[in-house]
């Protein structure tokens, strides 16, 4: 009963049409696709669809209003074109294009929305751009890896990774990064030795404070271990989003920063899983956790600090609690934190985990959708 009433919701976020004056089209796909693809895939393979549709709507925005660098391509266009038609139609496009079994729905939302844009040249333009930047996008990831066959087999021996319960994304060390020139490029040194002080401090720490029944543990930190349940794009995006809100960004900024944002989190999937399956390193449960600090890296570098007006989010895994933050280093920190706080991660991992979450998003922001020099934009 549960997963029929989670399809319906899915079912109807896709569906419902938008504002009349489409003021966030691109938050308003990024929010139809991470409500398609969460009930359906795995963290990183949500957000490897995630980040298709957020550089298809970026590419195809982009294409008309020529500020920044593509990320793939950069197709001709007229100025008059609809960006907010060229956007949904990228975006439908990829994500029809990849869930060939749900086509029917995915292309009824598209035509939903696209509804609301008044008809004319305008619109027959952006939705022709967007259809043929989705396929550009979707070439260019056909062959990436992502649907490898798990060949992942466990060894058995002090020390080494032993799948708990179930073997995730093993095949996404060698799935080609959005940004990265290759998933080891932010490896970490090898993990601490199991004789060392500082191991048998974590280990001390997340056995007392991971504990389902701990006394060690507090309120506040029993509330953020059950908040951060959640992973995957469901996890993120909601403040990504609410990040491009209360800068009030327009729709080729908001395109740019929440591409950037999808493809620095796509990433950290693909170098997490180089780093786990490389070292097979001993874990209480999972792997690595570095997409909170990705992200807050990639609205540092966009805005030029860390501090951002209030935002504020739930999780399906803490029913009636909301919470806010003014600072992206403090958000990336309570998530990290409260990994340790749910029995997940030792601190060491935590530590790395946000090391390299911060380098990637870093890097993303300094290597793609970079603004384009003046004679290049229109």
């Amino acid at each position: 009963m549960q997963a029929n009433l989670r399809t319906v919701v899915v079912a109807v976020a896709l569906i419902t049409p938008a504002p009349s004056a489409f003021a966030d089209v691109i938050a308003d796909w990024n929010e139809k696709a991470v409500a398609f693809v969460t009930p359906r895939m795995t963290p990183p393979a949500a957000q490897r669809v995630v980040a298709m549709v957020q550089v298809a709507m970026f590419d195809a925005v982009n294409s008309i209003e020529r500020r920044y660098r593509p990320y793939l391509v950069q197709l001709p266009a007229p100025a008059a074109a609809s960006k907010e038609a060229a956007a949904a139609a990228a975006a439908g496009s990829v994500l029809a294009s990849l869930h060939p079994q749900a086509q029917a729905e995915l292309k009824a939302a598209t035509t939903a929305y696209l509804s609301n844009i008044p008809d004319g040249d305008a619109k027959s333009e952006g939705i022709r751009l967007g259809e043929v930047v989705a396929a550009k996008i979707l070439e260019a990831r056909a062959n990436d890896g992502a649907d490898a066959a798990d060949a992942y087999r466990p060894k058995a021996k002090p020390g080494v990774y032993v799948p708990t319960p179930m073997t995730v994304a093993s095949m996404w060390p060698n799935v080609k990064p959005f940004a990265m020139t290759s998933p080891s490029q932010f490896r970490p040194e090898p993990p601490i030795a199991l004789s060392s002080e500082q191991w048998a401090s974590d280990y001390n720490e997340i056995k007392e404070l991971g504990a389902r029944t701990s006394s060690k543990r507090s309120a506040k930190q029993t509330e953020d271990a059950r908040f951060w349940l959640i992973t995957g794009p469901q996890s993120t995006d909601p403040l990504a989003r609410q990040l491009a809100a209360v800068k009030g960004m327009n729709v080729i900024d908001n395109a740019r920063f929440m591409a950037l944002a999808a493809v620095a989190l796509a990433d950290a999937y693909i170098a997490v899983m180089d780093a786990k399956y490389h070292y097979e390193f001993w874990r209480p449960i999972t792997a690595i956790r570095n997409g909170s600090a990705a992200l807050a890296a990639v609205g540092e570098a966009v805005f030029g600090t860390a501090d951002v007006p209030e935002i504020a989010v739930t999780s399906s895994s803490a029913p009636g609690v909301t919470h806010r933050w003014t600072n992206l280093r403090a958000y990336a920190d309570e998530v990290a934190y409260a990994r340790i706080y749910a029995g997940f991660h030792y601190r060491f991992s935590v530590h790395v985990g946000q090391d390299m979450g911060r380098k990637i998003g870093q890097y993303v922001v300094n290597s793609v959708m970079q603004p384009a020099p003046i004679a290049d934009a229109r």
